[in-house]
């Protein structure tokens, strides 16, 4: 009976004998974590959340700050000559919708977007594929491909300019070579959205090659290899093995290319034939629609109408972004059913 007892209130029990035996952990003095531990904690919760905080702050700051006060602005019958903005509601908006040379200036945009980005992906993706292939002297290619990008635009524009021009540009020169009349580039609609397409695809096409290119490059060979044992031609290889890895960098140059094509401004502003003058030529035949905000904000002075027309861009971009997301989306869902 006394060693029963004995071995029950003793320490013999292995729960009792590893509660009361084992070492408190390292930085625990009475249940309470030391300073240091407490800092590795905050450090590694925390930490993360401070190494992305700047891109966010200046997002804030330059991105969603004038966004936000541009839609406050845009509510307001906003003058710079006049002395008190006058709150207005969606009038803006209504009269935008009913304003004939603003669908002038969207058709004008969507236009010049359409000759502009669907030849300058297909060129760039050509070129990627040459760039690739086994050639001499690629590196002097790809700096060539990239000379454009970073050309002075100002110079861009009054070399075409100058290339489009009526009495003396060198593109009537060579039609007229040939038996064709001589071609009014800035006063026919169509033919000066075709002269502004050309400025656009050949600063950006390069770029866009090299981009694709850097993604083609990262392919794994051993796929090309497998298909080519598989008894796969270079087209087919290409068909079956390029393209689909090369799928998210072409949505990402589709959408870059999208935001980029409709927010065009700086090509039209220069083909005019007076700089500083004719937004968009004397009927706005190639005037775009950040041609139209800019003419009506800082040259007819109308800051909320100017407003009201930025957002209604911004709404349109959103849109083509929404159509090419679920455009890729299906896509995907075609290819892999599951």
């Amino acid at each position: 009976m006394s060693s029963l007892t004995v071995g029950t209130s003793g320490s013999s029990d292995p729960e009792s004998r590893e509660t009361d035996d084992d070492p408190a952990p390292p930085g625990d003095h009475g249940g309470r974590q030391s300073l240091r531990d407490r800092l590795n904690h905050w450090d590694v919760r925390y930490s993360p959340y401070l190494y992305i905080a700047p891109f966010f702050i200046i997002f804030a700051i330059v991105g969603l700050f004038p966004l936000l006060y541009t839609s406050y602005v845009s509510l307001f019958d906003w003058s710079l000559v006049a002395d008190e903005p006058v709150f207005i509601g969606l009038d803006n908006y209504v009269e935008l919708m009913g304003d004939a040379r603003f669908w002038q200036a969207m058709v004008n945009t969507l236009s010049i977007f359409i000759l502009s980005t669907a030849p300058q992906l297909v060129m760039a993706l050509l070129f990627a594929v040459l760039l690739d292939a086994h050639l001499r002297a690629r590196t002097t290619f790809r700096v060539a491909l990239l000379l454009p990008y970073v050309a002075s635009l100002v110079a861009l524009g009054i070399i075409f300019g100058n290339l489009f021009n009526q009495e003396y540009g060198l593109i009537n020169g060579v039609l007229g070579l040939v038996g064709i009349d001589p071609i009014d580039w800035h006063a026919n609609r169509f033919l000066s959205h075709v002269a502004i397409a050309s400025m656009v695809n050949w600063r950006w096409t390069g770029y866009n090659a090299l981009i694709i290119l850097a993604a083609m490059q990262a392919i794994p060979r051993d796929l090309y290899e497998a298909a080519t044992v598989d008894g796969a031609g270079r087209w087919r290889r290409f068909i079956s093995v390029t393209l689909p890895m090369l799928r998210p960098t072409m949505i990402f140059v589709v959408i870059t290319a999208t935001v980029g094509g409709l927010q065009i401004f700086t090509e039209p502003k220069l083909f005019a034939e007076v700089p500083g003058s004719n937004n968009g030529g004397s009927t706005g035949q190639f005037q775009t629609v950040t041609l139209f905000m800019y003419q009506q904000g800082f040259e007819n002075f109308e800051l909320g109408y100017a407003s009201a027309t930025a957002w209604i861009l911004f709404l349109v971009i959103v849109i083509f972004a929404l159509i090419n997301f679920w455009i890729t989306r299906r896509i995907s869902t075609t290819e892999d059913p599951r």
